[in-house]
């Protein structure tokens, strides 16, 4: 069941070059779905469906964005860095999970009580220098006894819980619900081209495994599957977003207004004639907003034939992600059919 899948993802702590725990995740899933699994140079999971001497490349970034400790104060407070797209608001007085070298060790980020700010200072919002993680330590050596130092993971601690309607809610579902997509479609699809489905690393901090991958494995053409937001809520417009969470997964025409990916029309038409020969339904999207590793990818060894197909997900890059299941399933269906068939290229 794919709700199990994105519930043992997405509870799993993988920061950007710290994917490990997720990798042990996928391999355990594919273990006897796929010829042949081995981690690049980079780091990269990449696992193959061999066929014929038309290849394909699916890729979905295994990491999450989190925080990694840069400086450890005499009173066992610590000072950190954000690695990916925070907006620091969302962080003010989260639980947070430390992976030290000698385990888990669970702190707080704590900052200046709201009653001690002064008018000024509640405008301005809150900045990554104002908040701290308290582990309960009362001194740098007892921080360190714990496994705790200088270059240390911390991911947020928050597990999946369900909501109405066949709806979840969870961290890193960007972009877990791509992870749970492509190992979903590799344990079911049938098809004649060779797949490299690749789980790439650092997307979230400049779309890194996903370029040296593409670059390695020279793909004839290629999907990214991810996340993107909806406009079907409150402080959002569809006019502006006009994509929906429970009307099917979205293939990208365009994003980042075009500074990131503009998609091969012939992969575009591809899965959309894919979705229409099998009554799966599927959006659109020309966005302005963020990218994926399908910008990396498509501008690799000369161009590669790209576009992405995306689960629309509420309030992304926040500890209380919100997807519809329908949408993970419809894009499984979508990518096995597609699969049976070849772009026009």
């Amino acid at each position: 069941m794919v709700k199990e899948l994105i519930k043992k993802l997405s509870n799993a702590h993988g920061l950007s070059g710290s994917e490990g725990n997720i990798f042990d995740i996928v391999r355990a899933e594919l273990d006897g779905s796929v010829d042949e699994m081995y981690t690049d140079k980079m780091g990269n999971l990449v696992a193959v469906r061999k066929g014929g001497d038309f290849s394909v490349m699916l890729a979905a970034h295994a990491d999450e964005i989190g925080l990694m400790v840069k400086a450890i104060e005499e009173k066992g407070y610590l000072r950190f860095v954000t690695l990916g797209g925070w907006y620091l608001p969302t962080l003010y007085n989260q639980r947070v999970i430390l992976h030290g070298t000698d385990g888990p060790v669970v702190g707080v980020l704590g900052g200046k009580p709201p009653h001690k700010m002064e008018d000024e200072e509640r405008k301005k919002g809150v900045k990554a220098d104002d908040l701290f993680i308290d582990i309960g330590a009362s001194s740098r050596e007892e921080v360190e006894s714990l496994g705790v130092g200088i270059g240390t993971p911390v991911t947020v601690d928050r597990e999946m819980a369900d909501l109405a309607n066949g709806r979840i809610t969870g961290k890193a579902f960007d972009n877990r619900a791509g992870v749970a997509l492509l190992v979903r479609t590799m344990q079911e699809v049938e098809s004649p081209h060779t797949i490299y489905a690749v789980f790439t690393v650092q997307e979230e901090v400049g779309l890194k495994g996903g370029k040296t991958s593409a670059y390695a494995l020279d793909p004839d053409c290629a999907i990214a599957t991810d996340v993107t937001f909806p406009g079907d809520h409150p402080g959002i417009d569809l006019k502006d977003v006009p994509v929906e969470m429970g009307k099917g997964p979205i293939i990208t025409i365009a994003d980042a207004s075009g500074r990131g990916l503009i998609a091969s029309r012939a992969m575009v038409n591809w899965l959309k004639d894919a979705a229409s020969a099998n009554d799966i339904p599927y959006q659109l999207e020309v966005g302005s907003g963020g990218t994926t590793d399908a910008t990396a990818i498509h501008l690799e060894r000369g161009g590669i034939p790209s576009t992405t197909l995306s689960i629309p997900t509420r309030y992304i890059h926040s500890p209380v992600e919100v997807m519809d299941l329908r949408d993970v399933e419809d894009g499984i269906r979508l990518l096995v059919e597609a699969l049976k068939t070849r772009p026009e290229i």
